[in-house]
């Protein structure tokens, strides 16, 4: 009877966390309980510079997990996007302000040298049978050491690139609606999102990621070519990361070589919040997007409450044992 009654309770929980449709609504009511006890707790969190606060610091996390989704629904990880942000960063320096060509030539080479990067991630691991965590831990490692190589250990700054900066501080909102000046950084966030939505769930490649990481063997055998269609997979990767690095370098009006150590941390976290399953064949952009906010809007509420930051990594680190528990107990498991 014990073994029966245990059995009973885990069906139970199961069926309650029985959809990643079911993990997204936790997440998104996860969001907004930390929106009203932030609100309680501390006036300076409602105020509308935090507001505006929280959607910049949203906006690069958010990109790059984005990225990671992909991949993560494909069954594989890619520890690399935030030193690969890094360096993208740096490349689209090296145009504007050590060549001193013009801004759009700058920013594709920064998506270029994501989408590059996520190639030869795809290299080592389709074609070099590398296990991902292996291959993308030492594009981690490569990205990092040719971003301090390139930028000469020194910052690399725009200022004689004024518009640079506003790629992402700019406001097209504001300059309409003044009360709501939301920077651009924001819009290009949700505008790569519904790209990212309509690629995982319009196109052929979003129908083989989810194919691939539900049963990578039974797809290879059904005729596809699955190192091809993971190749595009870790190259859009890339390129998001890519697309991130630029944000980060408008935000900050420099590319910071020493930066992206831990940014794909808070990535895969958001992702991991927001639903997608870590041993893949599930997963949504939208879940993605909220699972950022999650985490960004954790770490503002903290940091207003003055909770020390290393306490701020605890909670965030519990957050995502939580996540990925009940993805667990979704799929049946101990």
């Amino acid at each position: 009877m014990p073994m029966e009654t245990e059995v009973a309770q885990k069906q139970s929980v199961t069926s309650l966390f029985g959809s990643d449709a079911t993990q997204r609504i936790l997440a998104f009511a996860g969001l907004i309980v930390l929106f009203v006890a932030f609100s309680i707790a501390s006036p300076f969190f409602r105020t509308m510079d935090n507001f505006m606060g929280i959607l910049l610091a949203t906006a690069v996390n958010a990109v790059l997990a984005l990225g990671v989704t992909f991949v993560i629904i494909s069954g594989g990880i890619d520890l690399s996007v935030g030193t690969v942000m890094t360096l993208s960063a740096v490349m689209a320096g090296v145009f504007v302000t050590f060549w001193g060509l013009p801004v759009p030539l700058g920013v594709l080479a920064g998506l270029a040298t994501g989408a590059l990067c996520g190639l030869t991630n795809c290299t080592f691991i389709a074609r070099m049978r590398i296990p991902p965590f292996i291959a993308t831990l030492g594009m981690m490692y490569i990205a990092k050491g040719l971003s301090l190589v390139i930028s000469g250990l020194a910052p690399i700054y725009f200022n004689d690139a004024p518009t640079f900066n506003l790629i992402a501080m700019g406001s097209v909102v504001g300059r309409v609606f003044p009360a709501f000046p939301v920077p651009n950084a924001v819009l290009i966030m949700f505008g790569a999102a519904i790209v990212a939505a309509l690629i995982l769930n319009r196109t052929v490649l979003g129908r083989y990621c989810y194919a691939i990481g539900s049963n990578e063997e039974a797809t290879r055998l059904s005729g596809v070519n699955v190192a091809a269609w993971k190749t595009t997979i870790y190259g859009l990767c890339g390129l998001y990361a890519g697309l991130g690095g630029i944000l980060m370098a408008s935000r900050l009006n420099s590319a910071q070589p020493a930066l992206g150590t831990g940014y794909e941390l808070d990535a895969i976290a958001a992702v991991v919040i927001g639903g997608t399953s870590l041993s893949g064949g599930e997963g949504s952009i939208l879940g993605t997007v909220i699972g950022a906010f999650v985490i960004s809007t954790l770490s503002n509420g903290l940091r207003i409450m003055s909770v020390p930051q290393e306490w701020q990594i605890v909670v965030t680190g519990a957050i995502v044992i939580g996540a990925v528990y009940l993805d667990m107990v979704r799929r049946g498991h101990e």
